[in-house]
């Protein structure tokens, strides 16, 4: 710790946690001089130390610049944010704010409220709920609705997601059954009416956001399935992946459904990122 190097980095950090880092690294230094190696050098092991704090402890995550060709890209932050709401975010990161505090009531409140109202508003939905990712909305809409029951999806669209996520294993983790209909590349609003059943708690329809099946292929639509759902008493949940809020064909961009398009077609629910 008496090396320059690691007093500035002392510094910039914490004197314990540089102090951990440079002890892992002596004992690392240690097993290799056990198993046969040279023992280093005291300024080799202050670089060592520096490149794993660099490593590990560096700001993150860092600028880029997007040349995917892909403009709202998943692994890249998705898309930037403007200018208002940067700096709407600093301002509420300079101090307190209402985060979840009620000012008319002067007790708690709920940190959902006022996005809640602004989903409504944006969507036409009746309510909303900001949580972690699509993925966590699809887990926590499928333990609440159907644990211990049966929910209905196409087989093809059983499928993998971002970030390794799959429909049949979310499914699982949330304690409901998997019952798969139709076919890979063909599926019908009369293969989901055929396994409706007692234990039927909802019906899933997956958006393929994220690849295309051509050719000799059907799928039955929202509005189809948002028909046979309110007919038979089961919940309508749509998970649409990437969900879009605007008509993005103005944009000369392919055409993708809204979240206001699915709610209006009888999802009970529409889960997106």
């Amino acid at each position: 710790m008496q090396e320059p190097a690691l007093g500035g980095l002392a510094g910039a950090y914490s004197h314990s946690a540089v102090v951990g880092l440079a002890r892992r690294e002596l004992e690392r230094a240690r097993q290799a001089i056990r198993d046969g190696g040279a023992a280093p050098a005291t300024g080799q092991l202050a670089a060592t130390v520096m490149a794993r704090a660099e490593a590990e402890w560096a700001a993150w995550p860092r600028p880029l610049i997007n040349a995917t060709g892909v403009v709202i890209h998943t692994n890249l932050g998705r898309a930037p944010l403007g200018a208002a709401a940067i700096a709407a975010a600093t301002g509420a990161a300079r101090g307190y704010s209402d985060l979840e505090f009620d000012l008319e009531s002067g007790g708690r409140g709920s940190r959902q409220a006022h996005v809640s109202r602004l989903l409504s508003e944006v969507t036409g939905a009746d309510a909303g709920l900001v949580v972690n990712n699509n993925a966590a909305a699809v887990l926590l809409a499928l333990t609440a609705l159907a644990a211990g029951r049966e929910v209905i999806v196409s087989r093809g669209e059983a499928v993998e997601i971002g970030g390794g996520f799959r429909i049949p294993d979310v499914l699982r983790q949330s304690g409901a059954t998997l019952v798969e209909v139709g076919t890979t590349n063909r599926t019908y609003v009369r293969d989901y009416e055929a396994a409706l059943t007692p234990e039927t708690a909802a019906i899933l329809k997956v958006h393929p956001s994220n690849f295309r099946v051509t050719g000799f292929v059907h799928e039955a639509t929202v509005a189809e399935l948002g028909e046979l759902a309110a007919g038979r008493g089961v919940p309508l949940v749509h998970d649409l992946g990437s969900g879009c809020l605007v008509d993005t064909t103005v944009y000369g961009l392919a055409a993708e459904p809204t979240v206001q398009e699915s709610l209006r077609a009888g999802a009970a629910l529409a889960l997106f990122s």
